[in-house]
């Protein structure tokens, strides 16, 4: 059986990775996102509210699945860890709504400790037609 290592997916829209691990990997039709958390990627700067981080989390995920060739539409599977499971999911739910249409794509939500953010989401998605590459940071 033959089948093509996976490709790397990089932006400069999105934050850069914090340790040893890739923004996206394009494996056969399926790009898979590492999970991001709310920085800003020209500022660093983080917002307060469980809806603002999550927001900027959907555009930092989203900047890596332009860049491989996706979109939000072309999104599968939807991982979010929340660091206030209870306390903050009403709004998290309200701000994530704003990003997808139907079907929107299945979901898992868990409580994690996050450190110092309220929110993380990684994400698979179907890559239309050949696929994607490498963004050039424009």
């Amino acid at each position: 059986m033959n089948h093509e290592r996976p490709r790397q997916v990089t932006t400069s829209r999105a934050p850069d990775p914090a340790g040893a691990y890739s923004q996206g990997l394009l494996a056969g039709p399926y790009l898979f996102t590492s999970g991001f958390g709310p920085q800003d990627p020209d500022t660093g700067l983080v917002a307060d509210t469980v809806g603002e981080q999550t927001a900027q989390v959907l555009r930092n995920v989203s900047a890596v699945l332009h860049a491989g060739g996706a979109s939000l539409d072309d999104v599968v599977k939807v991982t979010v860890h929340l660091q206030h499971l209870h306390r903050d999911f009403a709004d998290f739910d309200a701000a994530y709504r704003a990003f997808f249409g139907e079907p929107r794509p299945v979901r898992t939500t868990v409580g994690s400790d996050l450190m110092d953010i309220l929110v993380e989401i990684d994400m698979v998605a179907v890559v239309p037609g050949p696929g994607g590459g490498q963004d050039t940071g424009a």
